[in-house]
């Protein structure tokens, strides 16, 4: 499976709250999730993503709570891959569990800039960076992950 889309990037150390504020945790509504994700951070986050695009961070995303409606609210967006340096644990797994595919890649991570477009083959793990023409290898998903994401999440597996 190969995606391509322009990168949203962000720092350290953003949090579920900020993916999805606590406030609108009282739906499950998928497309009122996406209507509010990032907005405490990125106020036009949602006027500018597109479907397909890509959302790169630093060290420790989606630390915070445990609450599945941050990558649900990021998947539901039209995001199709994060790639970070690293991610909360807890994040991680709910982003699998959901069929939110997710890269830790640090070079990826520190040179991919705003809004470089980027394209991702998660059968080789090489991320393309097509804007600077640079490439960066990444860890490929196991079989049973790729199942899961081709399913659409963890319950469609």
């Amino acid at each position: 499976m190969i995606v391509k889309g322009t990168v949203h990037k962000y720092g350290n150390n953003v949090d579920t709250d900020v993916i999805i504020p606590a406030r609108y945790l009282n739906t499950t509504d998928h497309s009122e999730l996406a209507s509010h994700c990032m907005e405490d951070i990125d106020s036009d986050f949602v006027k500018k993503v597109k479907k397909g695009d890509i959302m790169v961070a630093e060290d420790n995303f989606g630390c915070g709570s445990s609450r599945e409606h941050a990558p649900i609210a990021i998947k539901a967006s039209g995001i199709s891959c994060v790639i970070a340096n690293t991610f909360a644990r807890i994040f991680y797994r709910n982003s699998i569990n959901i069929g939110l595919p997710i890269l830790e890649c640090r070079e990826a991570s520190e040179k991919i800039q705003d809004r470089d477009v980027v394209s991702i083959d998660f059968d080789s793990g090489i991320i393309t960076n097509e804007t600077r023409n640079e490439e960066y290898q990444a860890l490929a998903f196991p079989d049973f992950i790729k199942n899961i994401m081709n399913s659409g999440g963890l319950l469609n597996s």
